[in-house]
């Protein structure tokens, strides 16, 4: 990959710093960023936290306030860690999915197949710039009162049916970090239309104290039932840390107005890279309407040991940085934190993300990646049969 902070970024770092006496706890860039990013999702609030895997924890966090304890989310075997982490750590219970191979995201008829009377969620992750979605998932989570929380944080500008990943759940998590599609260094983004979940997440970012809240009537709120309480020292969640501050959220809104352009790149990239892969031996085939490519994902057509292991020797003998398993190491069920919790055998309830999880890999994709390098590449992997 490549980092995505360019010197223009770190000009207005300089030009903060370079102030008489700059706020550098989180402050008005924060709030500016925030609403500027829900302006460009098509959201009515954003909450920015210091990482796409805060992002995951305070929203579980809040679902367990807003919804109840207990009971089982719903979650991909194809992820980051952090998605699963969130739900450990709070106490509901990781029901897995198997993948769509066309999309890498949890299949539709897995996830409606897994639902229950103890189901709180679904937290579904759009893999790699592709969309999970599909309208019968969004239909049938809505007739029977499941909250749909997106995982956006490798899809930024992916849309299905025309509109942004991340406007249509009940919350959508974004990270910030490294080469993402825009990077804060470090941060992430949790977006929702509703106000309890934003006032929740507002709070379970800033310790739980009802200082954090936006709404004038919900402190007033809080205030009058507590008098025997400092109103600035009010804690209505035992929640967590996990602010950004206002260098971050600076570079954050100097890249905004460049990640549409920086997208279509991407996708170009990504589609140069499809086009002129060997359909014999990888999958070309995936789903990519509405996508915002984050890397290029390479999966072997057929499980081939012979060809993965070429494939490996090819990429490291070029210098060509790679990633097995796709997002997060494979097939999270393989992991040891997994192994634990749900046994040995675990993995076998996913067989397609086990494909992925030997068999696919990802390579780096960035805007600035020129067009003689990606059909270099497509000849080193074609010629390995």
């Amino acid at each position: 990959m490549k980092n995505n902070i360019a010197r223009e970024d770190l000009n207005a770092v300089i030009e903060l710093l370079q102030q008489e006496d700059p706020i550098l706890t989180q402050s008005k860039n924060v709030r500016a960023f925030e609403a500027e990013w829900s302006q460009w999702l098509g959201v009515k609030h954003s909450v920015f936290v210091n990482s796409g895997s805060s992002a995951n924890l305070v929203t579980i966090a809040a679902l367990k306030e807003l919804h109840g304890a207990g009971g089982e989310v719903i979650v991909p075997a194809i992820t980051w860690v952090s998605d699963i982490s969130a739900v450990l750590h709070c106490g509901f219970t990781p029901v897995f999915a198997d993948i769509n191979p066309r999309t890498l995201s949890m299949d539709t008829e897995q996830i409606l197949s897994k639902i229950t009377p103890q189901t709180r969620a679904v937290f579904l992750t759009h893999v790699l710039g592709y969309n999970g979605l599909t309208d019968k998932l969004l239909t049938e989570l809505k007739a029977r009162g499941i909250p749909l929380i997106e995982d956006v944080c490798e899809s930024h500008g992916a849309t299905f049916r025309n509109q942004k990943l991340g406007s249509f759940g009940w919350a959508s998590n974004f990270s910030f970090y490294y080469a993402h599609h825009l990077s804060t260094i470090e941060g992430g983004m949790v977006c929702t239309d509703d106000e309890d979940l934003y006032e929740a997440v507002r709070m379970m970012r800033g310790h739980g104290m009802v200082r954090e809240l936006a709404g004038s009537d919900r402190k007033a709120g809080y205030f009058e039932e507590n008098p025997d309480l400092n109103p600035d020292f009010i804690f209505a969640f035992p929640a967590y840390n996990v602010r950004s501050t206002e260098v971050n959220a600076v570079i954050g809104r100097s890249q905004l107005p460049r990640l549409d352009a920086n997208n279509e790149k991407r996708t170009a990239n990504f589609m140069l890279f499809l086009r002129n892969l060997d359909p014999d031996l990888y999958r070309t085939d995936f789903d990519t309407e509405g996508s915002s490519n984050y890397a290029f994902t390479l999966v072997l057509k057929e499980p081939n040991q012979g060809l993965y292991e070429r494939v490996v020797a090819a990429l490291r003998g070029a210098n060509v940085e790679f990633r097995r398993g796709t997002a997060g190491g494979g097939n999270q069920l393989r992991q040891p934190y997994l192994r634990r919790l749900l046994g040995d055998d675990a993995w076998k309830q996913c067989p397609i993300a086990d494909h992925v999880h030997f068999y696919g890999f990802y390579i780096g994709n960035y805007p600035t990646l020129d067009a003689d390098s990606i059909l270099k590449l497509c000849d080193l992997l074609n010629g390995l049969k």
